[in-house]
């Protein structure tokens, strides 16, 4: 079985019209605007996406809402929760109609200073509710104006201690980038790599031995970067500010989950060597920012099973955790 444990939402052209209006209509609707799409225009879009998954062999995709999408910053409240709600509803909609292909991963109604713990009502409606196998957390929902603590500080640490208590892991995946110096693309990545640094720094996972959580893209720049951060470890040894039996980075960068959106095979085998292959989801954000061609093989550059398969690294037993075993131990409501 191949499961897919980053994608996102395919929705209608009606929904994200919806979106544009909330935003811009500034609360005339009243509390609480919804939006409405028909079960055929979404049943257009989900019936496009399973074909996608067809043609390169998936069987199972957990769906998120596209994070650059997502409504987080300095939005009005009522309004972040009315759109996390919505993208949410599509999903178990979606899910509804293709039962057997979608399993489902909730975003969160995230606004710069509001308490970690606005988020626990729907956490809790897409795991009791909905059903979802996981969450989306965006570490930067200021979007890059410098408004967001970096996720090893305590203001996460009640959302920490709810995830453990559910035994939910969180997809960690960063939206929209509002400062002028980066793309979304960039940004993800940037947030990526401060998300690992920021949460070793503060032993976070000394505190919550069982958080799971799951760094997109491979990780951002830390596996390729790793001797700056093993160096790091090694200084402070020897200065005496970690003790002298304290773990290797290496020990600490392994209790993090990665997927395998990469689109490119030497990144993806330093991916392997660098934190190993157990810890490893298959996952191709297809259709997304990988969807070029890539002149070299033909396919698509999120065509990424074929890309694996021809890893020499890879054993069969390791072929078989990427594709599905990791993201069942990593997400265990999958098999519920």
């Amino acid at each position: 079985m191949i499961i897919d444990a980053h994608a996102h939402l395919v929705a209608p052209a009606a929904l994200y019209s919806h979106r544009s209006n909330l935003v811009v209509s500034g609360g005339q609707y009243g509390a609480s605007y919804r939006a409405q799409v028909p079960d055929r225009l979404l049943e257009e879009s989900a019936d496009q996406n399973v074909r996608i998954m067809d043609a390169v062999g998936t069987d199972l995709q957990l769906l998120s809402p596209r994070p650059f999408l997502t409504l987080n910053g300095s939005a009005r409240w009522n309004d972040i929760v009315d759109w996390t709600c919505d993208t949410n509803d599509m999903i178990a909609r979606t899910i509804r109609m293709h039962p057997n292909r979608f399993r489902g991963v909730g975003a969160l109604p995230q606004q710069v200073g509001r308490p970690v713990t606005s988020l626990f009502d729907e956490i809790e409606r897409v795991v009791d509710e909905l059903g979802f196998v996981g969450v989306l957390l965006n570490p930067d929902p200021s979007e890059g104006m410098n408004g967001s603590p970096p996720l090893g500080d305590p203001y996460w640490y009640p959302l920490y201690e709810k995830l453990c208590e559910l035994d939910l892991p969180a997809h960690i995946h960063s939206g929209q980038c509002c400062n002028g110096r980066e793309t979304y693309d960039e940004h993800f990545i940037a947030e990526e790599g401060l998300a690992i640094s920021s949460i070793y720094r503060a032993d976070v996972f000394n505190r919550f031995p069982d958080l799971k959580l799951m760094i997109s893209h491979g990780g951002g720049p830390i596996p390729y970067q790793i001797g700056r951060w093993r160096s790091h470890r090694e200084m402070a040894r020897a200065q005496g500010r970690i003790a002298a039996d304290a773990p290797q980075f290496d020990e600490i960068l392994r209790k993090f989950w990665f997927d395998t959106v990469l689109h490119n095979p030497d990144s993806l085998a330093l991916l392997f060597k660098t934190v190993g292959h157990d810890r490893c989801c298959f996952g191709t954000e297809r259709p997304g920012s990988g969807d070029g061609i890539d002149p070299v093989s033909g396919r698509h550059y999120d065509d990424l099973k074929p890309v694996i398969e021809a890893l020499p690294s890879l054993d069969e037993a390791a072929l078989n955790g990427v594709f599905a075993g990791n993201a069942r131990r990593l997400f265990s409501r999958l098999d519920v």
